[in-house]
């Protein structure tokens, strides 16, 4: 018999979803998939034309490969899969959620918008993803194509899976709590999920640390395809292996990096997001019957 999830981590990016995934992971009483956001429910892939779909070969976007990830399940009571952009595309993921895993369980975990933003910002930063389009800009502009700035908008999408799913069903995490009280939160949420609430993973390690690039255009040369890496690429191709290349490309992106605290949040650009948020949060509190008045300071 296929074994599909019965829980959900539905989002949001740059909200310890990674290290709710490995503490998840740990527990004796829970399988994860394999591979973290496997975004299958989140759109109806079998729609995507063929050629864009061979693209990505390794996408998880037939329900055979959703299964298959799950495979390996034995003796666990709960199984689960991270995929933090369910939350986002709510319009198009409820629906599979429905048609796949109607029972399961949802898990969001909610970061103040204003700094998730930002993060986002650093992470996009990072990896050479549109680095010339700042927050300040983006706030200018109000574009509609801005997920960065649309992430952060929590009620909407919550009230829809409420709606679609029930209250009961769904447990709520707020980021901060997750910083202050990690265990206290994990066994919260190991009790919700119906698995033994008093073990305690490790968190020893942090599954990912915050760094910005010290030089963009050194980024932006080691990171994306261009004429110049291609040319080092084809030299270097003949004389050292692959797995060689890898480390000393990976070694000069960690030189070039440095932590994000080199890249503080201006006060003058979080303020304005906050007021982007405003509302949003107001109902957000209401809705969860929580106090984030902090998020409004």
């Amino acid at each position: 018999m296929v074994k599909l999830p019965t829980f959900l981590v539905i989002g949001v990016e740059k909200a310890g979803t990674t290290s709710i995934y490995h503490y998840l992971k740990q527990h004796p009483e829970i399988y994860m998939s394999p591979i973290k956001e496997t975004n299958f429910l989140e759109r109806d892939w079998e729609q995507v034309d063929a050629a864009t779909r061979a693209r990505k070969k390794d996408r998880i976007d037939t329900v055979e490969k959703y299964s298959q990830l799950f495979a390996d399940v034995t003796h666990e009571r709960a199984i689960g899969e991270v995929s933090p952009n369910y939350l986002f595309h709510h319009a198009s993921s409820i629906d599979r959620i429905q048609r796949y895993v109607p029972n399961a369980k949802l898990v969001a975990i909610l970061r103040h918008p204003a700094e998730r933003a930002y993060s986002d910002y650093l992470m996009h930063l990072r990896d050479g993803i549109r680095p010339e389009v700042s927050l300040t800009e983006q706030l200018k502009t109000r574009s509609n194509s801005s997920f960065t700035l649309r992430k952060g908008f929590y009620y909407h999408p919550l009230t829809q899976f409420i709606d679609r799913f029930g209250r009961d069903r769904l447990h709520v995490i707020l980021y901060d709590d997750f910083c202050h009280s990690p265990a206290t939160v994990m066994q919260d949420l190991y009790r919700f999920l119906g698995v033994d609430a008093t073990f305690l993973p490790d968190m020893s390690q942090r599954s990912q640390v915050a760094k910005v690039p010290k030089s963009q255009t050194v980024n932006l040369l080691l990171r994306n395809q261009n004429p110049v890496r291609s040319l080092v690429a084809a030299g270097l191709k003949t004389v050292l292996p692959l797995p060689l290349r890898q480390h000393i490309r990976s070694t000069l992106i960690n030189w070039n990096s440095a932590s994000k605290d080199q890249a503080p949040f201006p006060a003058e650009e979080r303020q304005q997001l906050i007021e982007l948020y405003r509302d949003d949060i107001l109902s957000l509190q209401d809705l969860l019957q929580r106090d984030l008045s902090t998020w409004l300071t």
